[in-house]
Order: C-alpha cells, then structure tokens, then sequence
C-alpha cells in the first residue's frame, strides 16, 4: 500500500509576500498567523508580507515566517482530510513537521524558532562564520576536503542535501579555501550563502546550550505519526528521542538525501512540501525520481495539489 509523508523546508526559502495569498483567502489561515501572533508578541504577518528581504533574510525573522507560513499551508491540506503517514522537515523545516504531526503546539513551535533564530545569530557573531554550497562533487568527496581544509579552520559537511549537493559549514576562511579545493576537483560550482553563522557545525555551542534550555520548558507529545529526525534519517516517535535529536541538530548535519531515501524505502510514494517555495521538491526528484511530488504555497498550488492526488 502506497503512504504520503509531508515534508517542509527551512531557512533561505523565505521571499517577501510568501503566504500572503493563503492568509487572505483563507480564514484557517490567518488563526495561524494569529496565533503565532500572540505567541511571540510580534507582527509575522506584515513581516512575511510587508518587510524587505534583508530584514526578512534575518534569521530570527526568517525561522518563525517560514514555520507559519508551512503550518498554515499544511492545515489547509489537513481541513480537506488529506491522509499522510510520516512528516519530515529540513532543518528549521523539522519544527513545522513535529507540528504537523502533533508532536508540539503551533505556539511552542514559533516561540521555538524565534529563540532559535536568534540563537543562531548570536553564535555567529561570538564565533564568525558562513556556508556555502558544492554542487557537482559526492558527498564523500566534500567531506574529504573539508577534512584536508582544516589546516585553514574549522569547516565541516552541514547538510547533505542530494548525490551531487552538499552544504558546507565553518569559520570562514576555512569554507573559501574547501570552496576553492571544490572547483579545482571538478564541482560545478560552489557558491557562498548569506547566512548569519555557520549554521549546523561546532562553532554553534552556544546555539545548541540556549536550545538545550529552550527546549528542556517545552512540552512534546507522542506524535500521531513518525517524524524523520535531521540527525539520524529515521523516524522518531518517542518524545524524550524527539527533544534530544532537535537539541543535537544545531550542530550535527541535516541527513536529507538519507531521509528522503529512508521515507521511499517505506513505501513512501508521494510527497507534499508545505510552505515557501519548492526547493524540496526538486531535491526529492532528484533522489528518488519514483516519489510523485506537489507543492502548497498558494491558493493555486493547493487546488492544483488536491486535484492531482484525489485522481
């Protein structure tokens, strides 16, 4: 028998305007974005809506619209009695799909993110740092000059993300010089991303003790289906296991191209990303071309997405 698993993305999908059709033509979207509202005391709506990239790339900002702009898109899928056996999320993508999955309370979650978001921030300006993405070389390979790159600094594999893409993590001229080792070995390309930090590596220690606090007030429930934890491809249900895998993933490697592979191998044959963009869309068709996969962002996509699966 065939299963769906709902998948959500993380930070750098974001675009100002995302969300913003859902919230005006559909009032179960806007009592998401109200409640976070309420949750963190602050406007995300006109964020998401009204601000400018730069101020909406922050990654304080950036974390929380993403989550609820995901969450709004997913209930609405849920409303029209869409059945789904695993949620999984890619990175900051892994808190909307413990929401989705009733794991954490849409509240906990945005109030989550924001501290993580700031959290991150703050670790990249005691310990500087960037990422950047190699495109065109295997995993092993990246990992291997990173490895030999370490002379220059720490540098890292942050997130394995496909066959042919990998994100590296690091202080920063440590990540030029495993950029520049990149190209002259054949990648593609290798191209620096505008983070605040080197998200996802060792320079993030005081990221991952806030989260350790963060999270040690929280409630997380048993989950009404399996959620595909970043750190270890599989899926988790146990709560203690959930806060500890998200305590963990701050520093450790976001495994997608495992997990992806991991849902298939489950009998996973569609996939549906909920919220901004359609990044993983294209990574799944990438890893497994047989998984069938839509996209809810928008009014459109959702009619489009809830035609093709009622065939």
């Amino acid at each position: 028998m065939s299963k769906t698993a709902i998948i959500f993305p993380g930070q750098g999908a974001q675009y100002v305007g995302m969300g913003k059709d859902l919230f005006e033509n559909h009032a179960l979207a806007r009592e998401c974005y109200e409640q976070a509202n309420q949750a963190i005391k602050f406007d995300i709506a006109k964020l998401s809506f009204e601000s400018t990239p730069a101020e909406l790339r922050m990654t304080h900002n950036a974390q929380p619209a993403i989550l609820i702009h995901s969450v709004a898109a997913f209930r609405l899928l849920e409303r029209e009695g869409v059945k789904f056996d695993y949620t999984a999320g890619h990175s900051l993508g892994e808190y909307s799909a413990l929401v989705a999955a009733g794991a954490l309370s849409l509240g906990d979650a945005v109030r989550l993110v924001r501290i993580r978001g700031s959290l991150m921030a703050v670790a990249g300006d005691i310990q500087p740092g960037t990422m950047a993405a190699v495109l065109g070389l295997a995993p092993a390979d990246v990992e291997r000059l990173c490895h030999e790159a370490r002379e220059h600094g720490i540098v890292e594999a942050a997130n394995f993300n496909s066959a042919d893409q990998t994100v590296i993590s690091g202080e920063v001229a440590a990540v030029l010089k495993a950029m520049e080792m990149a190209k002259a070995r054949g990648a593609k390309r290798a191209v620096q991303l505008e983070v605040s930090g080197a998200f996802h590596s060792e320079l993030m220690d005081i990221a991952q003790y806030g989260m350790r606090q963060a999270l040690e007030r929280v409630e997380i429930r048993e989950p009404k289906c399996p959620v595909v934890a970043n750190v270890s491809a599989e899926p988790v249900q146990n709560p203690r296991t959930i806060k500890d895998l998200l305590i963990e993933q701050v520093k450790k490697p976001v495994r997608w191209e495992e997990s992806v592979k991991h849902l298939a191998s489950l009998g996973v044959t569609a996939m549906i990303e909920c919220g901004p963009g359609r990044v993983l869309k294209g990574l799944v068709k990438k890893i497994a071309p047989e998984v069938t996969v839509h996209n809810v962002e928008d009014s459109k996509t959702l009619a489009e997405t809830l035609a093709a699966i009622s065939k």
